[in-house]
């Protein structure tokens, strides 16, 4: 039987490699730009939990100027800082010219090491 005439309306071989990509220097001194100092300055948001409460939406509807919301934290409870979401510290809050602030008691490991007290 001869070979049927190819189909034009297939799908086209698919060849897949894997990636090649350039060797990174770890003392940083890559094509794309040097060290890591050039970080130094982007600015990142880091977020202080105080605490958190849940509450029922009729609750909250209620609410208005005055109101107080008790938080299910105590006053003495650490403060967990973050940084896109991703806890990086724990802090306790302290008053510093009239405003609050947070001051760092514990870094926390990268993910799976040791806190660093």
């Amino acid at each position: 039987m001869p070979d049927a005439p190819p189909d034009e309306h297939a799908a086209p071989e698919v060849v897949a490699r894997p990636p090649a990509f350039a060797q990174l220097d770890p003392r940083g001194g890559g094509q794309a730009g040097g060290s890591l100092d050039a970080l130094r300055d982007v600015p990142i948001t880091v977020t202080a939990r105080l605490g958190h409460v849940v509450l029922p939406i009729g609750e909250i509807l209620t609410l208005g100027p005055g109101s107080v919301i008790e938080l299910e934290e105590s006053v003495n409870q650490p403060i967990e800082l973050t940084v896109r979401g991703v806890p990086f510290a724990t802090a306790e809050v302290v008053v510093v010219d009239d405003h609050f602030a947070v001051r760092i008691k514990t870094l926390l490991p990268p993910r799976g090491g040791r806190a660093v007290p």
